[in-house]
């Protein structure tokens, strides 16, 4: 599946944040980019596993709608940490200032990429093959 394909590979990229230089406006704003992408991924994600299952709100393809039947189909998301993130994710164009910048960072590497982590992992024990099916078909 290729959604799955770009989340793990973005996934992969963001892992490596926490080694980068944080006090880096630069990295500061890249890290807070790739958490930017890397949510757009996972909801997008979601969505298309949404589909697979068969769940109607799969169609709607608002970020909030489709994190909520996610919370209701699978049990390995964390609720609140997904919630806070769509939050920041909406607060981002409004980041201004280097506090709010530092903490956004911290919350990516200590909240957001685990809980990005703990979907790839938790799609993975459910699914499978199946996440790479589509792939090898096209192959």
């Amino acid at each position: 599946m290729k959604k799955y394909d770009n989340y793990v590979a973005n996934l992969n990229v963001l892992e490596g944040a926490a080694d980068q230089d944080l006090s880096n406006e630069f990295v500061a704003s890249g890290i807070i980019s790739k958490f930017s992408l890397q949510f757009e991924l996972a909801w997008k994600l979601l969505k298309e596993t949404l589909a697979y299952e068969g769940v109607a709100e799969a169609a709607s393809g608002s970020p909030r709608q489709i994190a909520k039947a996610a919370f209701a189909a699978y049990d390995f998301l964390d609720e609140d940490v997904w919630l806070d993130m769509l939050r920041a994710r909406s607060a981002i164009t409004h980041t201004y200032d280097g506090e709010t910048v530092r903490e956004l960072v911290r919350l990516i590497i200590e909240e957001y990429t685990p809980a990005f982590i703990e979907l790839r992992q938790g799609l993975e024990g459910l699914y499978g093959d199946t996440l790479f099916a589509e792939e090898e078909a096209e192959a």
